[in-house]
């Protein structure tokens, strides 16, 4: 059941009655918004215009802009890649998204010019709201030809290409350098990371950083008959957290201003050495640390980084974490309070379609959930 705003000046704005923007708080958004229903994908993540009162939900290969109420405001479709996490950027107003194009070995930072968003079924290609930059680096750890045999494997999960694994990314999230509170805000891109029992160098989490501030030389329109290579050539960080493997790595990735940690909600792994938890954090306080990523085929250091202290403890591997289901959807709203996507389907006219709720929740931080349901 929607629970119905109260009109506060934030809602005023969305709904036209005001022209003096104000940004809403958590003490001011509703229980639950309804992202829709739609013969698209399941719903893959979420992001928040505070100040102005939108939400943006993706459900694999369409975006959805609603109000506040749930209203759908518009839409846009035609993508045939993957439309994965997003997060909403303050300071230039407009959503990244993770995009995927696994057979054209191309990955992209999505970006949405939101405020043109105003009608539904715009196309992704002709209606110039989208603009992509490509990442180099995680397409050349995607077609890594580990084994030596001359040969990519493409996508597939049990094959030793890949580089740690990787099957692309998914978890987007804007926040501070690692082990800066207040360090300058990058972009943070998390690997997908392909469930394989049988490897061993598929154990960490990727995070890369992104500084962006130069990124509008490198934005095109997005074209899949010809994916275009304008991206960065280099990360500006590239880090490992050991969690042990995962089911496709960071579903969902969000800097949370509250706890000072980096969350990570994940589909469960299946290695029997590990705790397999569907919930991490990173701490965002501690310093990244030189140290050897374990299981590489060749020696190999990098920048760990260290999972924040609480939760479960699986003292074998050495791994913390919790059990959460937030890997539909995560924002964090400030002040400890978060919205997290319910994900469904439901049949209208003999067509099944996908859902996406997002759920006021609050932080605990209790073992072995963190958050519970507000109201």
């Amino acid at each position: 059941m929607r629970k119905v705003l109260t009109l506060t000046l934030a809602a005023a704005v969305t709904f036209g009655l005001s022209s003096t923007p104000a940004t809403a708080t958590p003490a001011d958004l509703p229980k639950e918004i309804y992202g829709g229903a739609w013969a698209a994908g399941h719903v893959q993540g979420m992001a928040i215009d505070q100040r102005k009162g939108y939400m943006y939900f993706s459900f694999t290969n369409l975006l959805v802009k609603t109000d506040l109420k749930g209203n759908p405001v518009g839409s846009v479709t035609g993508f045939t890649g993957h439309l994965g996490d997003l997060d909403f950027n303050a300071k230039d107003g407009r959503v990244y998204g993770s995009l995927e194009y696994k057979a054209q070995e191309s990955f992209y930072i999505a970006i949405f010019d939101v405020d043109r968003i105003t009608s539904m079924n715009m196309d992704a290609q002709t209606s110039d709201v989208v603009k992509t930059v490509y990442l180099k680096e995680v397409v050349a750890d995607y077609v890594a030809d580990m084994n030596g045999d001359g040969k990519f494997d493409g996508n597939i999960a049990n094959t030793p290409d890949h580089r740690y694994g990787c099957s692309g990314i998914d978890g987007v999230s804007f926040g501070p350098e690692f082990g800066k509170k207040h360090g300058k805000q990058k972009l943070t891109v998390a690997y997908g990371i392909y469930s394989n029992v049988a490897r061993q160098d598929n154990d960490y989490q990727v995070l890369l950083q992104y500084d962006i501030q130069q990124w509008k030389k490198y934005e095109r329109p997005l074209t899949e008959s010809a994916p275009h290579t304008s991206g960065p050539e280099h990360t500006d960080g590239k880090y490992f957290a050991y969690t042990g493997n995962t089911t496709y790595g960071v579903q969902n990735l969000e800097y949370d201003e509250h706890t000072g940690n980096w969350m990570m909600a994940v589909y469960k792994g299946k290695k029997p050495q590990f705790p397999n938890y569907s919930f991490f954090m990173v701490d965002g306080s501690a310093q990244p640390r030189k140290g050897d990523i374990v299981g590489q085929p060749q020696p190999e250091q990098g920048d760990l980084l260290t999972l924040a202290p609480g939760g479960l403890q699986h003292d074998a591997s050495g791994v913390r974490g919790w059990e959460f289901t937030g890997e539909y959807g995560l924002i964090s709203l400030g002040g400890g309070r978060y919205y997290v996507s319910k994900a469904g389907t439901l049949t209208e006219g003999g067509v099944t379609k996908q859902t996406g709720t997002a759920q006021l929740y609050r932080w605990t931080g209790q073992v072995p959930t963190p958050f519970e349901r507000v109201g």
